[in-house]
Formats: structure tokens, sequence, C-alpha cells
């Protein structure tokens, strides 16, 4: 099918471009470069032997969402627009539920007037909360950010059309945390400025762009005072994607859970990088972050029976493709 993704040029949605192409779909971007760069659509077209369609435009925009999904005849949407620094919500939260929810609030709007009923969120492990154990899809929902106050403000009203309009099969995936970027080392995350997660910091410390790799709070109740973290490579994140739409019998709402299972600590995956790059990586310690939470995994049971998913690739992948990715592309796409 046609399917639009909305965010697609960015890290999350350019490598579900590249697995939609592979399941055999053909995606149609709408981005509005923000936070990504349209030379990473351009690179999936060279992965993959063939052109994307690119529209540049703002979800916020409901009519050009609308004109989009209309003059491609689109059958679903996978919504991965969405701005997504915990850190950085805390000190902007109006631009944060303006894009993210206001912006979602556009996109199912535009989908409505032009009778288009799949659609997949692109959710968040922080709307569960905070907890010890791994998190079940029916676990408690109580955000500690207000990156995760609006994902879950999404996923309410998700779940309130889909019980007042019969119209719509909705799918939101909670991510965990995704890291890695396809073996080619064609495309990968190139965020604009600094870099707000570990990973992405972590590869620009290695190649010399940063001085030291900063580490938010080691006073954790973890066992290496240390945040632990579900690390997932992107890939298999992508593949969720794909096994979402696919799924035979979408029901009116479902929730599903994107991760490997497996809580890494900040250390652990330092550890990991040096024994992939044989490179050490300078540290600074810093006190802990402003919604930052001391553990957060998944329990992917849902996902694997009901989508026949399931995350594959190593932490040793994720930390071997990232660096091929960075290694290969310094400065990102630029």
């Amino acid at each position: 099918m046609r399917v639009l993704v909305t965010g697609g040029a960015g890290y999350i949605g350019s490598h579900t471009v590249l697995a939609l192409h592979e399941a055999g779909h053909t995606p149609v971007v709408l981005d509005n470069l923000s936070n990504s760069k349209a030379a990473s659509i351009q690179r999936v077209g060279e992965l993959c032997g063939r052109e994307f369609e690119f529209v540049r435009g703002d979800v916020r925009d409901s009519n050009a969402v609308r004109s989009t999904l209309e003059q491609y005849d689109c059958a679903a949407v996978i919504h991965l627009a969405g701005l997504k620094s915990v850190a950085e919500s805390t000190t902007d939260p109006d631009a944060y539920f303006d894009n993210n929810v206001t912006g979602s609030i556009g996109v199912l709007r535009a989908m409505r007037q032009a009778g288009v009923k799949r659609f997949i969120f692109s959710s968040s492990a922080t709307v569960y909360a905070s907890r010890d154990t791994p998190c079940a899809e029916s676990d408690q929902v109580a955000p500690s950010n207000p990156y995760g106050a609006t994902k879950l403000a999404v996923e309410v009203l998700l779940q309130s059309l889909s019980q007042a309009q019969g119209f719509w099969h909705i799918t939101s995936l909670r991510y965990f945390n995704p890291v890695g970027a396809h073996q080619s080392g064609r495309i990968g995350e190139d965020p604009s400025g600094e870099p707000a997660n570990l990973v992405p910091y972590l590869t620009q410390v290695l190649t010399g762009r940063r001085r030291a790799l900063r580490i938010f709070g080691t006073d954790y109740p973890t066992p290496d005072g240390t945040g632990l973290r579900d690390y997932i490579h992107v890939m298999d994140l992508a593949e969720g994607h794909v096994a979402a739409l696919n799924a035979p019998e979408a029901p009116a709402f479902s929730v599903y859970n994107l991760g490997t299972g497996k809580a890494t600590s900040v250390l652990e995956m330092i550890a990991a990088f040096e024994a992939a790059t044989g490179k050490r990586i300078p540290l600074e310690h810093l006190p802990r972050r402003p919604g930052d939470i001391p553990f957060s995994c998944a329990l992917v049971e849902k996902a694997c029976n009901d989508l026949g998913w399931k995350a594959r690739r190593s932490l040793k992948e994720m930390c071997e493709d990232a660096w091929r990715w960075q290694q290969a592309n310094p400065l990102g796409y630029d």
C-alpha cells in the first residue's frame, strides 16, 4: 500500500521508509526538515534503487497533510513527526505540546477528511510511571517529563477517537531507546545541534566533535549508579512499524512496546562501544537531569504474539552499526 510517513526524513523515519520499501510498500514522505535532512531520503533512494516522493510540509498544517494523502492516494499514515528530547521538553514544554499534540490533531483531522483510517503512532516508553521492573502495556502510565506527557495526551485522544468513531484502526507503538544505524553506513542519526541522547553524543566524542561524554547521574539506585535503559536497534524498530502495518486484523485501538526486554546501563553501553571501536571514551560526570528516571525496560511478549515481531539485533550490532555510520559521516549528512 501507499503509506504517508510524517517525519520520514528523520532518524527513525528514514529507516522506516527503507523497511517499508523492503516489505513491498510505497512510502511517501512528509517532513518540515526542522530536525532532519532531505539528504536522508535521497540516500534511502540510493539504497533502494528508486526515488521516493517527498513533500516539505508541517503536520500542523492539516490542509497540506490532506492534500498529500489525496494526491498520492495513501491508505495509511505512520506518524513520526515529533520532537523527542526529554531534557529539552523540560525547558520548552509549550513547543513540545504544540508540535506533538497539535501536530497529531492536524494529521488525524486530515486523515478523516481524506477517508484514511489506518494510523500508526510513534509513542514512547516515557509514558510509563517510574518503576524498577519491566513495563507491560497494561501498566500504570504517569509521565515524569513534558515529552512523555505529550505522547500520553495523544494516546488518550487516539483511544477516545477509536471509541467514539468506528472509522479508525489505530496502533500506538511505545518505543524504548532506538540506537544504531543501517548496516550500510549510509543513513543514521544526525541530530541538529548538540545531541540530547547518549549514543549520538558518544559517537561524536569518538570522532572528536565533542570533548567528553557527559554522564548525567551516577547515584541512581542501579548496580553501577547509572540509568538502565532498553536499547533497540533502529532497524528492528523500523521493522516493528511494518509488522504493525501488516497486522491482518488491526483492532480499533491497540498499544505495543517495541524494545528488546533487556536493560543496559550507561556504563555498560560505554564499555560495549569501547569494545566495538577499540577506543577509550573520555567521561565527564554530572548531576542528574530533570525528567530522567533510573530504569526503563520493556516487556515485549504482546508484540511478539500479536504482530509476530521480535527485536533480532544485538547490542554489539547496535554499537558497530552506529560507529560505521559516524565514521563514514563524521559531520552527519553535511
